[in-house]
């Protein structure tokens, strides 16, 4: 059974450990060691973007069976809501986590009813997921000619890190009424 646990300050460190573990492998994945869209020396997502996501959300681990097998940060704004972070252990992929852990979000923020989340254009393994799994739709696809307009740091990220892009997904939801 999968649970969504708020993050603890003394767990603070570890989700930042395993979170860049975890986008470490997918980057590792796609490209090997030839790999040059590390944010900071040896790392895909820097300490520094981990924790801006985590102080600016709601951040929670994912949990099976009481341990700790992943980790999530939202950002929920009335009927908005943003998926800033979502990661599984690698020793733990492919088993439904992820997909558990999204269920439980959307159950979590049942007055959510567009959610807006971002992956680079080579996490072939987000998109299938983001799409195929849980419903969600590319929107918008950012790139050097078509950087995100609310996000002024994404011409240099374009530049830098992800010179192929990113996509935008949004995952619409229609509530019935009554």
């Amino acid at each position: 059974m999968i649970e969504l646990r708020p993050l603890a300050p003394a767990d603070r460190e570890q989700f930042i450990l395993d979170n860049q573990e975890a986008f470490n492998y997918g980057a590792l994945e796609e490209f090997g060691l030839r790999d040059d869209h590390f944010e900071e020396e040896g790392e895909i997502i820097s300490r520094e973007t981990i924790e801006a996501s985590i102080d600016g959300g709601e951040a929670y681990r994912i949990m099976q069976d009481g341990l700790p097998v992943g980790g999530v940060v939202i950002k929920v704004d009335g009927e908005r809501g943003d998926l800033d972070l979502l990661f599984v252990s690698p020793k733990a992929h492919s088993k439904g986590i992820g997909y558990a852990a999204w269920c439980a979000v959307e159950h979590l923020h049942p007055e959510v009813t567009v959610w807006e989340t971002v992956t680079p254009y080579f996490e072939k393994r987000n998109i299938h997921f983001y799409v195929n799994r849980c419903g969600f739709h590319i929107v918008e696809f950012y790139n050097s000619h078509h950087p995100d307009p609310n996000d002024p740091d994404m011409t240099e990220e374009l530049d830098g890190q992800f010179p192929d892009g990113m996509f935008r997904f949004e995952k619409r939801i229609e509530r019935e009424e009554g």
